[in-house]
This record gives C-alpha cells, sequence and structure tokens, in this order.
C-alpha cells in the first residue's frame, strides 16, 4: 500500500482536483481524462481489485456508497448521461490497484 498512488491522494501527500470527500470516499478528477468529465470514486480503505471485497467486512455496503456518491455527483454537475465502469484486474483494464468506479461522460 505504500507504493499506492491512491493511498497517496488519501492521505493527502500527492494533490489532487478533489471534487468530493467524507469519511469514507473522495471523488477527484482524473489527470488523463477519456472523456469531457472523468472523475475517480475511490474507497479510502485499500481494497485491490473487486475479486477482494470482502462481504463480511461490510465492502459490499462499500461499492454501494460509491455508485450514490457517482449518481449524486453526476447530479450535482448537471450531467444528462454517464458510464459508471469498474476495470478488474490487468486484463480487465485496471492499471492501478486500489479499487475505483469511473464516472465518465460528454454531456
Amino acid at each position: 500500500m505504500d507504493d499506492c498512488i491512491f493511498c497517496k491522494i488519501i492521505a493527502k501527500s500527492i494533490p489532487s482536483e478533489t471534487v468530493f470527500e467524507n469519511e469514507d470516499l473522495i471523488i477527484f478528477k482524473d489527470i488523463n481524462p477519456k472523456a469531457r468529465h472523468h472523475l475517480l470514486v475511490v474507497p479510502k480503505k485499500h481494497i485491490p481489485m473487486i475479486k477482494d471485497l470482502n462481504t463480511e467486512e461490510g465492502d459490499g455496503d462499500l461499492v454501494g456508497r460509491m455508485v450514490l456518491a457517482a449518481r449524486d455527483i453526476a447530479k450535482e454537475m448537471n450531467l444528462s448521461g454517464y458510464q459508471l465502469q469498474f476495470n478488474v484486474d490487468k486484463s480487465g483494464g485496471q492499471v492501478v490497484f486500489h479499487i475505483h468506479l469511473h464516472l465518465l461522460s460528454n454531456g
């Protein structure tokens, strides 16, 4: 976890354009956007991949909060449509191994 870029952003040792933060999540602009609006919804708990979720520790609820936070930010930004995307493992396009939800919109 010491070399995890998202953990460093959460710890404020790397700057980000944060648009939302609470005790569980941080949402910030992707530095390499794939759409006009490209935000990352990142839990503060380090979980490498979706495959590593532990329902006994409440990780399912955490993922639900990620989706709801993305919905709320999209509404605040008046986005008419958007995509929510999880990439899982290297072969699924995951680059940073700390789960995160992409919110993408050109609207």
